[in-house]
């Protein structure tokens, strides 16, 4: 079945065309609703001022007006410098609507586990993800701010540069407002993104964009498992959209330090050069191929451990469909060595067999909406990863799944999710299978499959192998192979 949109496609966000044009429609009647309010008041002031002239010039009424004005119904001198501000305020409002952007995503809710404790997760030991409804059991948020300071109304003709800033949060929906001995075992900050990016500078390459800084990069998402096939989120800088006659282009040199990890050289660094193709025309979509390089330069460390200096590389190949039966279709395949095996900017524990790790990754993703009754997103996924040691085999991870949502009206509807994982350690620690099923009745914005805000209640059932036994579920269910958790949340992206 398919993985994500575009090679370049932003997660946190899986946003999909509609729902950009119906944020773009709530945020023009937002500004279309203040500025009506502030043209009501306007012409009341007006009204106000042409009704104190009138009392003015009525010679039998002039105390009467001195009492409206000593009660403040009226102004106590025709105020235009009032006019004059309400129609500042409204040239404000337009130039701040064009000029900053403020954008998330967060859940948030509680659960509850069949022994009566606060709800936790299942996902199997060595699976790269778990599925998502009925299966989260912490707040996370992600706000995004944006500033415009070139070209806001991006006229095609006129270079524009913007900054953003994404401060991610999360907490495991405990008491935050306590006084816990370690806060930080509840809630956490992560500064994830900052940067600038800016585009059209030249007029050969009008679509092409420079940006340096801190950033998301082009990830790739799986909606229901949460699942990033690729992920080289980091430090650096690059170029997109460069059109190359094929297709189009984007260089980035990533990085990113280990601060745990301190050699002669300083902290343990990993760097990445990434290039991507991408809008190639093929049939029944578009191709993307896309290749990295990754270095880490080692030396011995202050305790004396031997850091070795890896490398490596990665490729991929996507293709994609995005106008497919109501949705879009995607299968990607990736294989990774040394450093670049992870397909991420993060530095795994280096060790002597760091290059010899290797990983090959399928994956499909589909959504299918043929109608605004019904939706379904089904997915697969089946990764082999070696972590080098010769003496260990392949660690493995299958993954089945698919999340149908009947829409009974524009607000109710009915989301499901089954998963099946089956997972095993090249070293001999586990191998086991998980299944795991939910049941959420919802109240939502839309009858779309991505129709955000949404209110759930959620009925999870899991099990699994015995093979698995002690590695699911925690310590409520660390004996057992079965359990189910129950509750409520809220999700929502803009």
């Amino acid at each position: 079945m398919a993985a994500l949109l575009l090679l370049g496609a932003r997660p946190s966000s899986a946003q999909q065309p509609e729902d950009l044009q119906e944020q773009l429609r709530q945020l023009k009647q937002q500004y279309e609703e203040t500025t009506r309010e502030l043209q009501r008041r306007i012409n009341l002031l007006e009204q106000q001022i042409s009704t104190k002239q009138e009392i003015s010039q009525d010679e039998e009424t002039p105390r009467a007006a001195a009492d409206q004005e000593h009660q403040g119904q009226l102004p106590s001198s025709p105020r235009y410098d009032l006019l004059r501000e309400a129609e500042t305020r409204i040239e404000g409002l337009e130039e701040a609507a064009r000029v900053f952007e403020f954008h998330g995503y967060f859940r948030s809710g509680y659960g509850l586990n069949s022994v009566g404790g606060q709800q936790v997760a299942f996902q199997a030991p060595g699976a790269g993800a778990k599925y998502r409804l009925g299966n989260e059991a912490e707040t996370y948020g992600e706000m995004i701010f944006v500033n415009n300071w070139l070209n806001p109304e991006r006229s095609s003709d006129k270079a524009w540069l913007k900054t953003e800033v994404l401060i991610e949060a999360n907490t495991t929906n405990s008491a935050n407002y306590a006084n816990f001995p370690d806060p930080s075992d509840n809630d956490q900050f992560r500064f994830r993104e900052a940067f600038v990016r800016g585009g059209n500078f030249f007029a050969s390459q009008p679509e092409a964009k420079f940006w340096a800084g801190q950033r998301y990069y082009r990830r790739q998402h799986i909606e229901i498992n949460d699942f990033y096939p690729l992920d080289m989120s980091g430090y650096g800088a690059g170029i997109e959209d460069l059109k190359v006659g094929v297709g189009k282009l984007a260089a980035a040199y990533l990085a990113g330090a280990r601060p745990d990890i301190t050699t002669a050289n300083g902290r343990y660094v990993k760097s990445n050069v990434d290039v991507r193709l991408y809008d190639v025309k093929a049939p029944g979509g578009t191709l993307a191929a896309w290749l990295d390089f990754a270095t880490g330069k080692g030396d011995a460390t202050s305790s004396g451990t031997a850091i070795p200096t890896e490398s490596g590389f990665a490729v991929g190949l996507k293709h994609q469909t995005l106008e497919w039966h109501g949705g879009f279709h995607s299968f990607g395949i990736q294989y990774g060595t040394g450093p670049a095996a992870n397909f991420s900017t993060g530095i795994e524990d280096p060790t002597p067999f760091v290059d010899g790790r290797k990983r090959l990754l399928i994956t499909e993703q589909v959504l299918l909406q043929p109608s605004d009754s019904f939706a379904i997103m089904p997915i697969f996924i089946y990764q082999r990863t070696h972590d080098g040691d010769p003496g260990h085999g392949w660690d493995e991870w299958t993954s089945f799944g698919a999340r149908p949502q009947a829409f009974f009206t524009d607000r109710l509807s009915l989301a499901l999710e089954a998963g099946l994982d089956h997972t095993r350690s090249g070293a001999g620690l586990y191998e086991g299978w998980l299944g795991k099923f939910t049941i959420a009745p919802q109240i939502g914005a839309g009858r779309k499959f991505f129709s955000r805000p949404v209110l759930r209640a959620f009925l999870t059932y899991a099990a699994w192998s015995d093979g698995l036994r002690g590695a699911v579920g925690g310590v409520p269910f660390q004996d057992g192979t079965s359990g189910f958790s129950y509750g409520v949340q809220a999700e929502t992206w803009w």
